[in-house]
């Protein structure tokens, strides 16, 4: 294990260039490693193993390391084909008095039991189209491709909790109830039968006191509109799950027929915000995607002619602000973190300067190797943090053409119309972070630091289409400090304080790190956040592909 602190290395160039089949290259990495068995089918663990713990794992943790992700890529003899459409598998490593036990279980979701039911890939996934019914007759065959698609329960993006429960999500309308210490699914929950919305992404925020925000599209024949959604912090009874969610407000899409892909959104003290991006989703190639044999993301289009609008809603009102913030085209699955000081919202984000990369993580190009592997990497643009400040206060006494932004900051926001403002953003980063691929996965000390200004984030270095290394950047001089070893692909990180804490970054980050070329030896990463040195690790005798997000439950 390394633990670095400053550029050793060149980094890597990060030119723009153009291949002869038109084909943008922005990096020029060769000799990637095949990490195929990333994305390789596993059985789950329902009963709790033990672990084998390297160092030592502080006791004053404890709780579970709840994770989700893709656990099954096959069914029968027919492959999904994105890395998204998996099946769902939920983790957990349980931790109690410096031990670590770790179970999984597959989310027991309708899709799931009909694929198991059917031996085949019986409903359709982002990437993956299910084929007709086989033992239906040719006419009946016919037919089924003239059906609306259904929106698939394979909730595999990650952990959320609403009123205290906690459910696993993707970003259809359907979520699941978990038991967090069976992993056992309890009940089936549909957004659209409490709001009117057909989905909601999977990274909802919450207030100190437990109410949740988060964003569902509807879709109407006036077209398609934004909401912002409210969730009460308590449950009028036992029972309940999305009682009293509220629609806050809807924004209608600038385009009625092709809405922006939104992955997660922003949230200050006052404000939700909403980031709207030039990737487009053709409504109409959706409801005919059946038809014409096509998956949901054959009808995603990145847009570089368009700009990106940042729009924020005032939370305790929902009224939308009339202002509206342009920014050149951008690509952002993940906000770090958003608050407000002296009548500037600054707004921090993971992001990009193309929006293809959703379509290109294929299975089959996560399972290439040599030469093709290379340029699948070199054909992605890589992802940065970035700050944009937004002025709160805008009037007519506001003058036109001039840089809004207060010193301190190298992001500009100048008004160019009446509610107009442009911003552009300042790096988040020094130069040594090109070196490590960018950052994606970003996380923060969430309890005590989401919506107030803030020091430290923490995330995963990309020099391979998934995470290879663990990075915890400081805003105070964007100085980093970095966890890396040969050969092993850390996830998300996840900060965990510790219960004595009278700093930011007093406590330490878990993550999940897959070993692709050593078998059943997947372990949990345990660092200390402030040094960022490796206090101990608890290998599982279990392969675990690559997940998507998790979350710590703690418990007294």
């Amino acid at each position: 294990m390394d633990t670095i602190t400053r550029t050793q290395n060149r980094p890597r160039e990060l030119k723009k260039s153009k291949s002869r089949n038109n084909i943008n290259r922005f990096t020029n990495v060769h000799g990637l490693p095949c990490i195929e068995k990333i994305v390789s089918s596993v059985e789950d663990t329902p009963e709790p193993i033990g672990t084998v713990i390297t160092g030592s794992i502080p006791e004053w943790i404890n709780g579970s390391f709840l994770r989700n992700g893709p656990g099954k890529f096959e069914i029968g003899n027919q492959r999904f084909n994105h890395w998204f459409d998996g099946m769902a598998l939920l983790h957990q490593f349980k931790i109690v008095g410096g031990r670590v036990t770790y179970k999984s279980r597959f989310l027991s979701s309708d899709s799931f039991k009909a694929n198991k039911e059917q031996n085949r890939i019986a409903v359709s996934e982002f990437g993956t189209v299910n084929v007709p019914d086989p033992c239906k007759n040719f006419f009946q065959r016919f037919l089924s491709r003239f059906e609306m698609p259904k929106a698939s329960d394979n909730a595999n993006v990650s952990f959320v909790t609403y009123k205290g429960d906690y459910y696993v999500s993707t970003e259809t309308n359907v979520m699941h109830k978990v038991d967090p210490e069976t992993l056992e699914t309890t009940k089936k929950v549909d957004w659209s039968k409490f709001i009117a919305v057909n989905g909601a992404t999977a990274h909802p925020h919450t207030e100190p006191d437990g109410t949740t925000y988060n964003m569902g599209n509807s879709y109407t024949p006036k077209g398609a509109s934004y909401n912002i959604i409210r969730v009460p912090p308590t449950k009028a009874s036992a029972g309940d799950t999305l009682e009293g969610a509220t629609v806050l407000c809807s924004i209608p899409s600038l385009d009625k027929s092709k809405p922006s892909y939104y992955h997660s959104f922003a949230m200050s003290e006052n404000y939700v915000v909403f980031i709207e991006q030039p990737i487009k989703m053709d409504l109409l190639k959706i409801v005919t995607g059946k038809l014409r044999g096509k998956s949901i993301s054959d009808c995603f289009r990145w847009d570089p002619k368009l700009n990106t609008i940042f729009h924020l809603i005032h939370k305790q009102t929902g009224v939308v602000s009339s202002l509206k913030y342009i920014a050149k085209p951008l690509s952002t699955f993940h906000q770090i973190n958003a608050y407000e000081e002296d009548g500037f919202l600054i707004l921090d984000m993971c992001a990009s300067d193309d929006g293809e990369a959703i379509t290109n993580y294929n299975v089959q190009n996560l399972r290439k190797s040599g030469e093709d592997l290379d340029e699948v990497y070199n054909t992605l643009c890589r992802v940065f943090p970035r700050r944009f400040v937004l002025p709160l206060n805008v009037d007519q006494e506001t003058p036109y053409g001039k840089n809004l932004n207060p010193p301190g900051s190298t992001a500009t926001s100048i008004r160019i119309a009446k509610e107009k403002v442009f911003c552009t953003h300042e790096d988040l980063h020094g130069e040594d972070l090109n070196q490590y691929g960018g950052l994606e996965f970003p996380q923060i000390n969430y309890g005590k630091y989401n919506t107030h200004r803030y020091r430290y984030f923490y995330g995963c270095g990309f020099r391979h289409l998934v995470g290879d290394s663990l990075i915890k950047m400081d805003l105070n001089g964007k100085h980093m400090k970095v966890w890396e070893e040969a050969g092993l692909y850390p996830s998300e990180p996840v900060f965990v304080p510790s219960p004595d804490a009278t700093e930011e970054d007093d406590g330490v980050v878990m993550s999940i790190v897959i070993t692709p070329n050593k078998d059943k030896s997947t372990f949990l990463l345990v660092l200390d956040a402030k040094t960022f040195e490796e206090l101990g690790r608890a290998a599982v005798p279990v392969n675990i592909p690559y997940g998507f997000h998790g979350t710590f439950n703690a418990t007294a």
